[in-house]
């Protein structure tokens, strides 16, 4: 867990140190043009340099590996499995949480002064999830499969990943969806499948929430019988792609 801890470290350092950047230049720029304090968006930008800095120490210190495998696609048809089985999950384990006590959702504001603007959208739909995907499943998780049973290298990368988002409205939901993305890299040893999952997840989040702000689950928007026949369907879509991915070949 060392990798892990290291890497998270690192991440946050990054992204406290790209918000100073970026305040300070917005400070002096908005000096110079005489601008009042707060009028030019500083969140997305500090997370854009963060991301950036983030993929060049990742490139640097060799955790982005060139290899074929890494980047190998796999099957259309495994890949559309995988994405289902992704998406059930979310369902089922919202409608998990929405049993539960709520959690404070610490970044609400902060999520929806991203979603105001084109590149904040861009910040949370691709670029962070292709940096989290390289930190969590190209980085972290391949040095504890080479550690430990397959298993507990999951658990563990997943533990990892939910923890990272710090929020606690996000924690549990990260690390379950953690578990099968890492599952899913061990049986593919590529990346490619769960980038395109974490990014048409997050995706489909943004859209969600700006299409219908007052919603906080799925059922406030599907509501009633429907809702209940599409959590049915979620899990029975969930086990028979964990089931048919088990058994299939995944290269093209």
């Amino acid at each position: 867990m060392k990798t892990a801890v290291k890497l998270i470290l690192i991440y946050f350092g990054l992204q406290l140190f790209s918000a100073i950047v970026v305040l300070t230049l917005t400070f002096v720029y908005n000096r110079v043009q005489g601008n009042p304090p707060g009028s030019i968006d500083m969140v997305a930008p500090a997370l854009i340099l963060s991301f950036i800095l983030m993929g060049i120490y990742l490139w640097k210190a060799g955790y982005i590996r060139t290899d074929k495998q890494t980047w190998s696609p796999v099957s259309p048809v495994y890949l559309g499995f995988a994405m289902l089985a992704c998406l059930s999950a979310v369902l089922i384990i919202e409608y998990m949480q929405s049993l539960m006590p709520e959690l404070p959702n610490l970044m609400e504001g902060t999520l929806d002064a991203l979603q105001s603007s084109w590149l904040g959208i861009a910040s949370i739909a691709l670029f962070g999830p292709v940096i989290e995907e390289l930190i969590f499943r190209g980085a972290i998780t391949p040095v504890l499969l080479r550690r430990y049973s397959p298993t507990k290298a999951i658990v563990l990368s997943a533990l990892a990943f939910g923890i990272f988002h710090i929020n606690p409205a996000q924690v549990i939901t990260a690390a379950l969806i953690g578990l099968l993305l890492g599952w899913i890299y061990y049986r593919t040893a590529s990346l490619i499948p769960c980038i395109l999952i974490h990014v048409i997840n997050n995706s489909l989040s943004v859209y969600l929430s700006l299409t219908y702000p007052q919603a906080e689950y799925m059922r406030d928007i599907f509501t009633g019988d429907v809702y209940y026949c599409l959590l049915a369907a979620s899990v029975v879509a969930l086990a028979g792609s964990i089931l048919w991915m088990r058994r299939e070949k995944h290269m093209e």
